[in-house]
């Protein structure tokens, strides 16, 4: 019975949580540790170790380290991970930096080191560099306290554990007296390795050359074998041992390290000589069955690694119980039986096998490790198991790495029934695109049908190289088929766009495509970052290929939706990048298509091409493909040139020897394929790495004295080709070629990489070493193709990163020439430790998962900014088009879902709900949109739109709301730019200081914040390189420095949007100079005329910055003053002739007050440049800007295209409004600065002393409380039954009286909808009722007004009262008795201007008693004047022929409606002036903006 000590301090303690006090103490240690992440760099990792008392060391010292180290740099000469420099930098001052005895030199030390380092860098050194390093690491020894020197002072802090807290590293040991469920023995110690090893102990008994180490699995010498044996042994009475006891002892003896014969003897004695031919047996395959043995030796030791990691940790608050002395003895006796049991399979795990028994290593052998449960039968009919390797899969294992053999699938046969679709079954228009086809292949055959035939939404998942292009041009020609009418092609009825993952394979997809689309006329273009399209090509164009990011951005913005809406066929080319970081991306466009089919019951068909992967049943969901009929799934059988794969894991440690094998077994690979007759390809992941790899084969083929295999000079083109060769101005090019080895990669001349391209292709080169850019931009296959090492430099990551799916399968792709080659073999060389993960990426082990939810809150915003999502139910259903939600249900736990929580709401519409309210949450705090938690709706602000249309994260927006101001200095702006996210992962590297610290002396003018070892300082540095337009060195820089250049613009322009709606004005102007700055990668302090730098030299230049020349002095000087003025008198008419192209504009503006707070300004704008083309394109576009630099506001923001012809025409006028406020400032600024050109900019100033503002007034009238009339109150049976509704509004019923009972003058201002129409009609009825010969004149500015008028009194007025009427119009004129006759007479004012200037002739003139003028509110636009003169004249004929004409104005509310009563003559009695909001139904307005979002996006997104 176990009983709980009682003890008295429980009653003084406080209830005390352990596991929460043990987590609070471990996030307070966290907090006391010195933050050591890469935001900046933390030199004492590397510099500790080799520098003693790194902490205490003087700058003489710590100067002296930076040299060494930036020596180091040079000598590696090329790109390296971090952790590998530091290796190199330690052991090159192991090998120089040791004190020198008296008859030492650093000559001796160079020569006896000099190979050592050169193996160790895997490349040749020039003498010069080697002995640069060996002083510097002597200097650096030297100048550390002398009583230190004694040996290298960094070997004990090789592996020093930093940063433990003081006992952390003590084994907890319960005391004996708790009783707990775990052993509480010592045990052994010893520290498994957590992943089983895949190298079996293979030295005692290597007898053989390591070719001859396969294990094919399915043999039968086992230890399952082993046991029969024995078995049959014990069974024949040949032995007195049990068949465990034997089979044990055969084991043992099988495992000594005693010689063969010895263990043959000691086998002939333990089994008989009746059992002669089974010890042979045993000595034959002892290799396997010793192999079996240690495999389970192996399982054991991992199953007691597991057992013992739990017991090992501390345990917290261990229960203390009481037990009887009887139950005490029994448990005593029952821990030391399984301590024995334990200790047995303890000693085991060292090799020891007398403890253990037969059967538990037999059933551990039996079991498979990590590996081994990859390989299995091969493929299922139905789907691929997530844990087999196809059938024959061979397993090696050499010295330092270990090989995985996978055979070649043999090309599956033809179907009963199946047969390929010939090109002449195809439409007689869709053969043209086929031209040169015989027939479809297999692949395309088989789904043939459906794609061309029907309009299902389509996934495809097959291998690379199966002919998925083919498939997109099916599916295109059935879209095509379906806009052929009546022998024409209807091209302005839809748009196909193609989504390709690559910019590269873009500009391929496009050139292939328009090539095959021409004779139908298709036009097909590229829409990348590298190619911008205007709008009007972009209607003209049927076919957009482009990058997700590109169409992502562009469906983005609602002005764009008519391009949208005619999308009917949308490709995505690799769907399964929806599992890289790009993926989220992809979700997001087919969300939002799936959206906008279902809003708009539109028609889009998705086609979705992949490569093979796991679970493409969830992929076919998420593209909404009907499983039944538009899933196809082709496995490897399917490729066109079987592929055999073979894959290298390297586990060797030290950097040395690993890069040495990695050398080697690339060039063993080369080898054995060229041996065969057969070229190779060889992919690398840098530039630099291109030619050192070449050299490198050529160097190991001259040790092995293998050149022979290399040698291309018995090529029947060899004498001509060398020629063409020789010609070249690359040195790596010319001199490999001699080896028959070449180099391909982005940095070489177009010209040379044209010729290793033919080169290679004609067979003069046998071995190509290239970049990844070979894989995806040129279509040149070859029968071998090796991956060498699988790590590459990625910013965006902030250093390296594994080489991704889609590169490998690319390059895979490349291997097997269809016309040529039975099978292509494809190698990859990795670490041992991605051994796994490669073979399952390449066998599609790896399910597909969703990214999305990193990128969740930008998604949603850009969906809030767009207006197709407006509130959390909306979001939500939003959400349910994503992969993601897809996948959630699948595998909840992947997305950190609890299986209480899928119990509790199966449908995970809880968990929905929850990620779409914090989303909008963090948008809410960070100001990019408004969500109101009562109702659930979200209301878009102008941040988050900014954030949409530019590509900016949320956090960068967090950032930014932070740090922007509104006043800012230079290295302010630089250091905030330096913040955003985008940038986050750039990180800091030792071996960059130096050329980062030369760099910050020669091409920063700029202050950096924080310095070159801080990652925000780094980040400066090279934004600020960009616009001196700097050159680097160091790889890992460039590959930054890329990075950044391609992210600054966007951001500098969405900056200086969000200071434009802030209306900051000194911060707007200073992020617009910085926008320029970007864009032309020129200083703003710079002189103007550097913006021709390509035509004007930079002594020119030079010359102009130093006499300080700016722009207004240059253009009032004469150009032999120019000349005299530089000291370079040609130069004065250079200078002249391009002060005359240098963009310059003249403002002059009239203003106009409306009323006490708003002014109108008309600005003229001239152009005063010469217009050019070359310089200036077809438009330039200008920001108009109102200041008020008193208060540092704008006021008015617009931009203003100039277009070349506008610029020979006539000055340009743009009016606007703007508000003024009292007291009034001194002054505006009317600014006019150039959106692309520095420093070209006009002013306006309009001053406010003498500006006369119209007098404060009552501007409106209030709506009276009063009963609405009934229509009985006009009096007159006839009038009333114009009418079917019983009582007049509100507004009606307040003009009433004087409308119908008085004849004054009348100005009625209402909104729309209000029913001036019928106030009017009040007004007619009078003179009908007073004057009946007199006429009505309803003057309206609109012909379609004018109609509206004439149908509806048609019915009315004239059926019913009789009356006759007339319409005048330019479309039709009514002849003189039609006019004299009327009593109604309906016009426009141009009209009625032109029949009443001669009012004299006219007598129907004459007769006009009531004169309607409606939309009055015109008169301050264009067609003003005429209203003006038409009134005026009406007026003066009253006076003239003294009979009164009443005027009744019709507007909209006004705001000085004063001045235009005074003007139609209408006394306070008639003036009405109700406020916009006295409509009858009330109005909800929202106004959105349309934004200038057209000046530059990501590179990507500019396209007008």
């Amino acid at each position: 019975m176990l009983i709980q000590i009682p003890r008295l301090t429980n009653s003084l303690r406080d209830p005390f949580d352990v596991d929460q006090y043990y987590l609070h103490r471990k996030t307070i240690l966290q907090n006391q540790k010195p933050r050591n992440s890469s935001s900046s760099l933390d030199e004492s990792e590397l510099a500790r170790k080799i520098v003693y008392g790194w902490e205490e060391a003087s700058s003489e010292v710590r100067q002296a380290y930076k040299q060494f180290i930036g020596a180091v740099v040079e000598l590696v000469d090329g790109e390296m991970r971090s952790e590998e420099f530091h290796e190199v930098a330690v052991t090159v001052y192991h090998l120089f930096g040791r004190p020198m005895e008296e008859e030492d030199s650093v000559d001796r030390i160079i020569s006896e080191k000099k190979f050592e380092l050169q193996r160790l860098i895997g490349h040749t050194v020039a003498d010069a560099r080697v002995r640069q390093v060996a002083s510097l690491a002597q200097r650096l020894l030297n100048l550390q306290p002398s009583n230190k020197n004694s040996g290298i002072s960094f070997e004990r802090n090789l592996n020093a554990v930093e940063d433990l807290e003081f006992g952390a590293d003590l084994v907890f040991q319960a005391p004996a007296r708790f009783l707990v469920d775990v052993s509480l023995d010592d045990g052994d110690m010893m520290d498994f390795e957590s992943t089983v090893s895949l190298e079996f102990h293979k030295e005692q008994y290597d007898l053989t050359s390591p070719t001859d180490h396969s294990v094919v699995y399915g043999q039968k010498f086992n230890l399952t074998w082993l046991r029969d044996a024995c078995d049959k042994i014990v069974r024949n009475c040949n032995s007195q041992l049990s068949q465990d006891e034997l089979a044990m002892a055969i084991c043992r003896g099988l495992n000594s390290e005693k010689p063969g014969e010895e263990i043959a003897g000691d086998l002939l004695d333990l089994v008989g000589d009746g059992s002669f031919e089974t010890v042979q047996n045993l000595l034959l395959h002892r290799k396997e069955i010793v192999d079996s043995i240690h495999h389970g030796l192996l399982v054991l030791k991992s199953d007691k690694s597991a057992t013992n990691a739990q017991s090992r940790m501390p345990s917290y608050g261990t229960q203390v119980t009481v037990q009887m002395e009887s139950e005490k003895q029994i448990d005593k006796l029952r821990r030391k039986e399984e301590k024995r049991n334990r200790r047995g399979i303890e000693h085991a795990g060292d090799g020891d096998l007398s403890a253990l028994d037969f059967s538990s290593l037999l059933q551990a052998s039996e079991r498979k490790n990590l590996f081994d449960e990859m390989i299995g039968s091969g493929d299922r009919s139905e789907s691929i198991a997530v844990t087999a390797l196809p059938e024959g899969t061979v397993r090696k294992h050499f010295k330092g790495y270990e090989e995985v053999i996978i055979p070649p699938k043999p090309t599956a046969p033809l179907k009963p029934g199946e047969k390929l679709i010939e090109i002449k079954e195809l439409d007689e228009f869709a053969q043209t695109a086929f031209r040169g086809y015989k027939s479809l292949n297999r692949i395309q055959s088989r789904i043939f049908s459906t794609v061309y035939g029907t309009n299902e939404n389509i996934l495809v998942c097959a291998p690379t190289g199966a002919g998925k292009t083919n498939i997109a041009m099916i599916s295109i020609l059935h879209e095509i088929g379906q806009h052929f009418r009546d022998g024409y092609l209807h091209k302005d009825e839809f748009k196909i766009v193609y989504v390709a993952p690559m910019k590269a394979l873009a500009a391929e997809v496009t050139s292939t495509f328009s090539q095959r689309l021409s004779p139908l006329n298709m036009i097909v273009k590229e829409l990348t970052g590298d190619m911008q399209l205007s709008k009007n090509e972009l209607e003209e164009t049927q076919m957009i290929v482009t990058t997700p990011e590109k169409w992502d951005v562009i469906t983005r913005k609602s002005s764009d939706m008519s391009l949208s809406m005619l999308v009917k066929l949308l490709i995505i080319d690799e769907v399964h990048l929806l599992n890289d970081d790009r993926g989220p991306v992809i979700e997001a466009l087919v969300a939002r298509t799936l959206r906008q089919v279902e809003s708009t019951q539109s028609m889009i068909r998705i086609v979705g091409l992949s490569a093979t992967l796991p679970n493409y049943l969830e992929v076919a969901q998420f593209l909404r493909v009907n499983p039944d009929t538009g899933l196809f799934f082709f496995d490897s059988s399917y490729r066109l040139v079987p592929l055999a794969q073979q894959y290298i894991g390297i586990s060797e440690p030290n950097f040395a020897a690993r890069n040495e094998l990695l050398n080697e077994i690339c060039f063993a690979k080369v080898v054995d394929s060229l041996r065969q007759g057969h070229q190779a390809m060889v992919f690398v992941h840098s530039r630099k790495d291109t030619a050192k790899t070449a050299n490198k084969l050529v160097e190991l083929a001259r040790r092995n004295e293998d050149l022979d295999i290399f040698s291309n000079n018995t090529h029947p083109q060899y004498t001509f080709m060398k020629k063409e060769v020789i010609k070249s101005r690359n040195k790596d090019l010319v001199e490999l070629f001699e080896f028959g080895v070449g180099v391909h990669h982005a940095g070489m001349l177009r010209a040379d990489r044209g010729l290793t391209e033919r080169l290679f292709s004609d067979g003069l080169l046998k071995v190509l070493v290239c970049t990844a850019t070979l894989a995806w931009g040129v279509n040149l296959p070859a029968h071998t193709v090796v991956i060498k090492g699988t790590q590459l430099y990625d910013p965006k990551a902030g250093g390296w990163r594994d080489l991704g799916m889609l590169d490998v399968m690319q390059i895979f792709g490349r291997a097997g020439r269809p016309q040529f080659d039975k099978s292509g073999e494809g190698i990859i060389i990795t670490s041992h430790d991605k051994l796994a993960y490669y073979l399952r990426l390449l066998t599609s082990q790896l399910p597909i998962e969703s990214q999305f939810i990193s990128s969740l809150k930008d998604n949603l915003n850009a969906e809030v900014a767009l207006g197709t999502v407006t509130n959390v139910k909306e979001a939500c259903a939003w959400l349910g088009y994503t992969y993601l939600f897809i996948r959630m249900r699948m595998n909840p736990l992947a997305y950190g879902i609890g299986w209480d929580e899928v119990m509790a709401d199966p449908a995970l519409s809880l968990k929905q709900r929850s990620l779409v309210i914090d989303a909008a949450r963090a948008l809410d705090k960070a100001k990019m949109m408004r969500f109101d938690e009562k109702s659930g709706n979200f209301y878009c602000t102008e941040l988050g739109r900014i954030a949409s249309h530019f590509y900016i994260q949320y956090s960068s927006v967090e950032t930014y709301n932070e740090m922007l101001r509104r006043h800012m200095n230079d290295s302010e702006v630089i250091n905030m730019i330096a913040h955003s996210s985008e940038f986050e992962n750039i990180a800091v590297r030792e071996e960059e200081q130096n050329e980062l610290e030369m760099l910050a002396r020669t091409s920063c003018p700029l202050e950096i914040k924080g310095g070159p070892s801080n990652k925000h300082g780094k980040i400066s540095i090279l934004i600020q390189l960009y616009i001196s337009r700097g050159s680097i060195d160091s790889f890992s820089l460039i590959s930054d420095a890329s990075y950044i250049s391609a992210s600054l613009a966007r951001i500098t322009r969405a900056l200086f949007e969000i200071c434009l709606r802030r209306g900051w004005c000194e911060m707007t102007l200073f992020m617009l100079e910085y926008c320029k700055a970007v864009d032309r990668q020129i200083w703003p302090h710079l002189h103007p005329l550097r913006q021709f730098d390509k035509d004007l030299s930079s002594e020119i230049l030079r010359k102009l910055e130093e006499r300080g020349a700016d722009l207004d002095r240059l253009f009032e000087m004469e150009e032999k003053d120019i000349g005299a003025l530089i000291r370079y008198v040609p130069g004065g008419r250079l200078v002249k002739q391009y002060l005359g192209y240098f963009p310059s504009l003249q403002l002059s503006a009239t203003v106009s007050p409306i009323t006490r707070t708003v002014l109108k300004v008309d600005l003229v704008i001239t152009h005063v440049f010469m217009w050019k083309d070359r310089f200036h394109g077809t438009a330039q576009r200008w920001w108009i800007l109102v200041e008020d630099s008193e208060n540092d506001h704008i006021y008015h923001s617009e931009l203003f295209t100039l277009t070349k012809r506008m610029a020979r025409g006539e000055p340009y006028k743009l009016s606007f409004t703007v508000p003024i406020f009292e007291p009034h400032p001194p002054q505006y600024y009317i600014h006019a600065i150039s959106d692309s050109w520095l420093h070209a900019e006009a002013f306006y100033t309009i001053t406010f002393n003498n500006l006369p503002l119209p007098e404060a007034r009552t501007a409106h009238t209030e709506l009276l409380d009063l009963k609405p009339l009934p229509v009985s109150s006009l009096g007159n049976n006839a009038y009333e039954a114009l009418y079917k509704f019983s009582h007049f509004n509100p507004i009606q019923t307040q003009t009433f009286h004087v409308l119908y009972h008085m004849d004054n003058n009348i100005l009625l201002g209402a909104p729309t909808g209000s029913g001036k129409t019928i106030s009017a009609e009040l007004a007619m009825l009078r003179l009908f009722n007073t004057q009946p010969d007199m006429k009505v004149i309803y003057i309206a500015p609109l012909k379609a007004i004018v109609r509206e008028r004439m149908s509806d009194w048609q019915k009315r007025l004239v059926s019913q009262l009789g009356k006759k009427m007339v319409e005048m119009t330019g479309d039709y004129t009514p002849d003189l008795m039609a006019l004299l006759s009327a009593d109604i007479i309906i016009s426009t004012p141009e009209k009625w201007d032109g029949i009443s200037r001669n009012w004299h002739t006219r007598s129907y003139v004459t007769k006009v008693g009531l004169m309607i003028l409606d939309e009055i509110h015109l008169l301050g636009a264009d067609r003003g004047p005429i209203l003006e003169v038409i009134v005026s004249r009406m007026r003066y004929i009253s006076s003239q022929t003294e009979r009164a004409v009443r005027f009744v104005g019709l507007s909209t509310a006004l705001a000085n409606a004063g001045d235009l009563a005074d003007w139609l003559g209408v006394e306070e009695i008639g003036l009405f002036n109700f406020k916009p909001s006295v409509r009858p139904v009330p109005l909800e307005v929202h106004i959105q903006a349309r934004l200038s979002w057209k000046v530059l996006l990501p590179k990507d997104e500019q396209y007008e």
